[in-house]
């Protein structure tokens, strides 16, 4: 895979499970994706090899006891706990808060390289699904350095530790199919980058 082929790869499969992690499923944003992976479609079009496809096709396909709605609240919204929180700082931060001292971190490297973060509410920018669309906005405009820097000190430093315990903890064949297609990707983009994955102590 060429420069070309790996930007285009990477920007495609971040803008998608930025938004299945992000947006609920019912969402104008995410409801043809997950119409896409439910019927395998996404298997022929998915920009890096997959391993044990036929049991990822199985999960995006399977029946659950719950709606692909009602699974994303329970594990993105509440009230319960969320059995994996998709915020870096819960994983970074020594007390496991919501703008820990690692989101300050990520928003001062954001105004350092002039990137505007918005939303409609008070909301942390380090939530898994946006840094993976940031990851994908940041290739898509040609800003590579910016890309490599987001996902080796922002994001790869724990997002390995949150999808295997969102796989683990997902209780929903969908959602844990997307967990392991997600692990699979990450490690492609980890294989890829040119500057060493940050190591930070974790916490959770």
């Amino acid at each position: 895979m060429n420069d070309v082929q790996h930007h285009d790869a990477l920007a495609f499969s971040a803008r998608v499970l930025g938004a299945l992690f992000y947006f609920a499923p019912d969402s104008a944003l995410a409801e043809p994706l997950v119409a896409a992976f439910s019927d395998c479609e996404w298997a022929t079009q998915w920009p890096y090899p997959v391993n044990h496809l036929e049991t990822l096709s199985a999960g995006f396909t399977a029946k659950s006891n719950e709606s692909h709605s009602e699974a994303w609240q329970r594990l993105f919204i509440g009230p319960s706990a969320l059995p994996s929180p998709p915020w870096g700082s819960v994983w970074l931060d020594r007390e496991n808060v919501l703008f820990g001292e690692s989101t300050l971190a990520l928003r001062q490297w954001m105004r350092d390289n002039q990137i505007a973060f918005d939303v409609q509410q008070n909301e942390p920018e380090d939530h898994f699904g946006t840094l993976l669309m940031l990851a994908a906005w940041l290739v898509e405009n040609d800003r590579y350095e910016a890309c490599e820097q987001l996902l080796a000190w922002h994001l790869l430093p724990w997002a390995n530790r949150f999808i295997s315990e969102f796989i683990d903890k997902a209780g929903d064949p969908f959602y844990t199919a997307l967990g392991q297609l997600t692990q699979q990707t990450l490690g492609h983009w980890q294989s890829h980058l040119l500057i060493p994955v940050a190591d930070k102590k974790l916490y959770r």
